[in-house]
């Protein structure tokens, strides 16, 4: 593997791990690297320096995870504040997808991806809200689904 620091042409800059520069250089020709802040696909390797080792701090402690909504509490998007600038942007155009590729069905999540999952109902996605039980039954009923941090939509 091989480690690139990244930059897009409005010069945000981000890491990239690659199998080796050929991967890089052929993912780049393609269009397939997109910087996590803007969307852009005009990038190349910015410079980086050496590698060197240094003394290894003692990891800091991990934050508190919020806790789930409770039962029948509808999702609440959460504002990312405190949230890599990155990882913000990477989700808000992750909700931007899913709301226009998928159907919302709100508090009915878990039964209608039941009726899905039993041939009752159009095969498509879906997303709505469902608490952490009904998201544990469904997935020992073999039905695979997913959470994700809901955050503010992107301004703009």
């Amino acid at each position: 593997m091989i480690h690139y620091q990244v930059r897009c042409s409005d010069g945000h800059e981000f890491d990239g791990w690659f199998k080796d520069s050929a991967t890089f250089d052929r993912q780049v020709k393609r269009g397939q690297i997109e910087c996590p802040t803007c969307g852009d696909r005009k990038v190349a390797r910015a410079l980086m320096a050496p590698a060197l080792p240094r003394a290894v701090a003692p990891p800091a402690p991990p934050a508190p995870a919020p806790a789930p909504p409770a039962a029948g509490e509808p999702a609440k998007a959460v504002s990312g504040k405190g949230m890599p600038d990155q990882m913000r942007a990477t989700l808000q155009r992750m909700r931007a997808e899913i709301e226009s590729n998928c159907d919302y069905v709100g508090p009915g999540f878990a039964e209608e991806a039941r009726r899905i999952h039993r041939g009752e109902s159009e095969r498509r996605g879906i997303y709505g809200e469902a608490s952490q039980e009904e998201a544990e039954s469904l997935h020992e009923e073999g039905i695979p689904v997913s959470r994700i941090p809901w955050v503010d939509r992107a301004e703009g």
